[in-house]
């Protein structure tokens, strides 16, 4: 019996099928890698309520958008945001700070790490429904993920 003659088309679909499966085995790798990373993020912080921390961000430079930023950022490593919003005056020369609200400072640590901020302060206020407060400054350009959003920036 003689063999059948393979044409040229099938050749590069055979090429372009190999492609995509690669490409799909590299962006599998990177989710999982994503999720290892805020897995291991989350874990350094331990033993606070119901496993969660309760975080503010505030926009105190005045540069549009980036407390929407850091919220999506936070979240995607665990973080519960439980408010947004803009810390008022805005003062473009205000350093991003953490503030821990519980007297718990590894909570307070590891959202500052999260974000890339090195100011981690300790002022605790039992009025507050929040375990840390993030307060941007307009030098904070910390490239934390974005997600997209239909929200309006803040």
């Amino acid at each position: 019996m003689g063999r059948r003659r393979q044409s040229a088309g099938s050749g590069r679909l055979r090429s372009a099928f190999g492609l995509l499966a690669a490409a799909g085995v590299l962006v599998v790798s990177a989710i999982a890698m994503r999720e290892h990373a805020r897995e291991s993020m989350a874990d350094e912080v331990v033993g606070w309520q119901d496993g969660r921390v309760r975080v503010e961000v505030l926009n105190g430079g005045g540069v549009s958008g980036m407390a929407v930023r850091a919220t999506d950022g936070l979240r995607d490593f665990g973080f519960d945001v439980v408010d947004v919003g803009n810390a008022l005056p805005f003062d473009a020369e205000r350093p991003s700070v953490v503030i821990d609200r519980v007297g718990r400072t590894d909570m307070a640590r590891a959202v500052a790490e999260a974000l890339g901020i090195d100011n981690v302060q300790s002022e605790p206020d039992p009025n507050l429904y929040v375990d840390v407060t993030v307060v941007l400054g307009a030098e904070w350009t910390h490239p934390v993920p974005m997600r997209d959003s239909s929200d309006t920036p803040r």
